[in-house]
């Protein structure tokens, strides 16, 4: 090898050291809000602050990642929209408790990703760039989802999503939701979802003149959900599960969504459309990564608060 050859690699080989320092101790911890607006409401309605919250994995170490959570709160959100996988750890519950704690009083809805159900592994960190992950329910070990339920459910007051649906009156407005279960485990249940939408819709208060906005929840935005959602008339989906595909190429974007979605859909407020129907799809890049991949680069870690307007607000 040349000397040249030889400066050329250690040049390489140092830039490549420094983007990983930065993306390991940097970026991951540079958290941020992203703002968004969608009309979809009825027009003259009051806007809705909805904080949409994904993907913490949280582990107990991680007080940075609680106590900026916790600051969310400042944000006033009239909903909370929580995409799954908030656990990271065995023993991230009490954790968890302390971040979402700060939302007490405030409705919300959620579903579950895998990583609620099941702790995380340790595995090669470049086998994410070459395609969606394959989960081993065999072998791992179960996280505690009943406690978690009986966090967002009973000491929250949230309404789980996993297969079902909801309605909640805010600010004047009917708010419709419909939700899955995780969809890359495959254990979203799209045959029920037209039933179940068709009940919720026959709870609809006849003497209003504003139509009620149905808005979809998923943790993992596969392209069968995204369609069923649109197809039952969703207005706006949340969906959060690609990591905003976690590492990126800056000015390429994430190499990889985790599942069937378009790259250039990891991230962002984008429309959806499907069957000469379209519905706002909002995906978070989310706020975690696995303890067995802690990085991020040009992906930097996010909540997101989408503001419902009326529909002669439009955007600003």
């Amino acid at each position: 090898m040349t000397s040249g050859a030889r400066a050329a690699a250690a040049v390489t080989l140092g830039v490549a050291a420094a983007a990983a320092v930065y993306a390991i101790a940097v970026e991951r911890r540079a958290f941020r809000v992203r703002h968004e607006v969608v009309p979809v409401l009825a027009p003259g309605a009051d806007p809705i602050r909805v904080l949409h919250l994904s993907d913490l994995h949280l582990a107990p170490w991680q007080t940075d990642k609680i106590a900026w959570v916790r600051s969310l709160a400042a944000l006033k959100p009239d909903l909370i929209v929580d995409t799954g996988d908030n656990l990271g750890h065995v023993d991230a519950l009490p954790a968890l408790a302390e971040a979402l704690m700060a939302f007490d009083g405030v409705p919300g809805v959620f579903v579950h990703g895998s990583n609620d159900y099941f702790a995380p592994t340790p595995k090669n960190p470049l086998r994410y760039l070459l395609g969606p992950s394959k989960g081993e329910t065999e072998t791992a070990v179960r996280l505690d989802v009943e406690g978690l339920e009986a966090l967002l459910h009973d000491r929250l007051g949230w309404s789980s999503l996993n297969n079902a649906v909801a309605q909640l009156t805010i600010k004047g407005s009917i708010l419709e939701f419909m939700g899955t279960n995780d969809a890359h485990r495959g254990w979203d249940r799209l045959d029920r979802l037209p039933g179940l939408v068709d009940a919720l819709r026959e709870l609809d208060d006849d003497d209003t003149d504003d139509p009620a906005v149905m808005i979809g929840v998923t943790h993992a935005p596969y392209q069968r959900v995204l369609n069923a959602f649109t197809t039952q008339r969703a207005d706006v989906i949340f969906a959060g599960h690609t990591h905003g595909g976690q590492v990126c190429v800056p000015g390429v974007g994430a190499l990889i969504t985790n599942c069937d979605l378009p790259r250039d859909r990891a991230r962002g407020l984008s429309l959806w459309h499907h069957a000469h129907q379209a519905a706002y799809l909002n995906v978070s890049a989310g706020i975690g990564t696995s303890i067995y991949a802690p990085v991020r680069f040009a992906c930097p870690p996010e909540a997101v608060l989408v503001t419902l307007v009326g529909d002669d607000i439009g955007y600003s």
